[in-house]
């Protein structure tokens, strides 16, 4: 399975059951599953099938889902209140007849609110059943487009990861490659600072100075960070292409990259070795920013 981002964004139409059933889905990033449904009225029975369906195409993602309906009605039948309308018609003769009036125009009559009245039109049970499922079945296929789109923006995604990936490789190289990680060059930094503080104070011991020194030596050493590094790297490497929702394993990774990166900077002892922990720390910042959005 792919690798896929958490946001996309997908709309799907379709007509049945006497109706055009148009979904819209928008999809963003969040820790977890995160539906959001916005149905017609009555159709509040179907929000858990909705809520099932979507979680098997998809497992993290803050999801927008509006559904409207666009149904294929029979014209309104119209009934008039017979009643009313000989009520208002004999008082309106009578202002008239006395002067009080201008006589009535029918469409001033007929806007006379409970003149005219609607007449309320019921689905029956079967045809409600029928536009239930075509909502289930029209929101599978707005998931599948949503899925689609995701995919191709998480296929976007994972060759801008890969690229972080070979960039950290290649500044873990450099900081092991780094001449100021040199034996030779270690020796010759220890002894001329042995050298300085002898000269400061000719009575501190210079062999007491030299363990020091040493053991200085040893606790600047970054093999291990390196070493940690490049592991990390290969198994983010695994996960980008055995796909699937890995965003959170990437996530863990991240951290464990940047804790790395902080610890050869604070080890650091030379301005060249700093610089490339310095240029790690802003490529491992980038990864991390964009394994916000894998799912």
């Amino acid at each position: 399975m792919p690798v896929q981002s958490m946001t996309g964004f997908a709309r799907h139409e379709a007509t049945a059951a006497g109706g055009e059933f148009v979904w819209e889905l928008r999809s963003v990033n969040s820790k977890g599953l995160d539906l959001r449904l916005r149905l017609p009225q009555g159709f509040e029975t179907i929000e858990n099938d909705l809520r099932r369906e979507a979680a098997t195409w998809l497992t993290r993602g803050n999801i927008q889902a509006n559904l409207q309906i666009r149904r294929d009605e029979a014209a309104p039948a119209f009934t008039i209140n017979e009643p009313m309308l000989g009520q208002l018609l004999a008082l309106s003769s009578r202002l008239v007849a006395d002067g009080h009036a201008a006589p009535p125009s029918a469409d001033g009559i007929l806007a006379i609110k409970g003149i005219v009245e609607v007449a309320e039109s019921r689905m029956d049970p079967d045809t409600r059943d029928s536009q239930f499922a075509a909502a289930r079945e029209s929101f599978s296929a707005a998931l599948a487009s949503l899925a689609g789109a995701r995919e191709a923006e998480g296929a976007a995604l994972a060759d801008i990861l890969s690229e972080r990936l070979a960039e950290i490789e290649r500044l873990a190289g450099e900081a092991e490659a780094d001449p100021s990680r040199s034996p030779h060059a270690c020796r010759d930094r220890l002894t001329a600072q042995v050298a300085e503080l002898m000269t400061a104070d000719d009575r501190l011991d210079e062999q007491r100075l030299h363990q020091e020194a040493a053991m200085i030596a040893a606790r600047a050493d970054i093999r291990e960070e390196i070493d940690r590094l490049q592991t990390h790297v290969a198994a983010a490497k695994a996960l980008l292409a055995a796909g699937g929702p890995v965003g959170r394993r990437l996530d863990f990774l991240s951290q464990e990259l940047n804790r790395e990166s902080n610890t050869i900077c604070s080890k650091s002892n030379a301005t060249s070795l700093t610089a490339i922990g310095l240029e790690l720390k802003v490529a491992v910042d980038q990864f991390r920013e964009q394994v916000q959005n894998i799912e």
